[in-house]
């Protein structure tokens, strides 16, 4: 059988590549203009056309696929990162889900758990409060000191002081919101865990919850 020459480099995707590491094949295809090709190599002329590959007693070993433009390329990779992603979503969901039944054997592990983070933030808002109270109290003797100069304009230092108290109780207050705020944080987070958590005691498999 006579073989046509074909010497125009390109490359080959892993399933052609695969196919050609086998060794002994007959490639066959028919061009774009209608031409009936065969080689012992990959036909770059039919590159995109589906290729026949031929063992040696003429039967068909297998068939390869057109070539993918490059469009097509980027649109199959494109696929397989999302899928990637999406594979690693899925495990990250088992690990945590795991992870979760480990941490909490029962609802009274996870009630525990709870309230030991929010008695956390309790002892903050706590220390702020008394913070505050502290600097009241540092600030009633100034207030005093500054009707001596009412209606005049207070000394440099009497009102340096006014002012660093002032900031340093603005400085606490803003700090008890945000203690408020991380209450209801850690509460709204122990509560999602908790209805994950029965639905995984409950016998739904790691991974497979929303």
């Amino acid at each position: 059988m006579a073989l046509a020459c074909l010497g125009t480099a390109f490359h080959l995707p892993a399933a052609w590549a695969q196919s050609k590491s086998g060794g002994g094949g007959i490639y066959t295809c028919v061009t774009p203009d209608g031409r009936r090709l065969t080689s012992d190599r990959w036909i770059a002329e039919c590159n995109s056309r589906e290729q026949r590959v031929l063992n040696s007693d003429g039967s068909l070993r297998t068939v390869l696929p057109p070539a993918m433009s490059p469009e097509e390329k980027a649109a199959s990779e494109a696929r397989e990162r999302r899928a990637a992603a999406e594979r690693a979503a899925q495990q990250d969901a088992i690990r945590r889900d795991r992870n979760l039944l480990q941490r909490y054997r029962n609802e009274a592990a996870h009630q525990a758990a709870r309230e030991a983070a929010l008695d956390d933030v309790n002892k903050a808002t706590q220390m702020s409060e008394r913070r505050l109270q502290e600097l009241a109290a540092e600030r009633k003797p100034l207030l005093d000191e500054a009707e001596f100069y009412k209606g005049k304009t207070l000394p440099a230092k009497l009102k340096q002081q006014l002012a660093e108290n002032e900031a340093a109780a603005d400085a606490q207050r803003l700090l008890i919101e945000n203690q408020k705020a991380e209450l209801v944080r850690v509460n709204k987070l122990y509560d999602t865990e908790l209805a994950r958590l029965k639905r995984l005691w409950a016998g739904a498999a790691p991974g497979t919850l929303d």
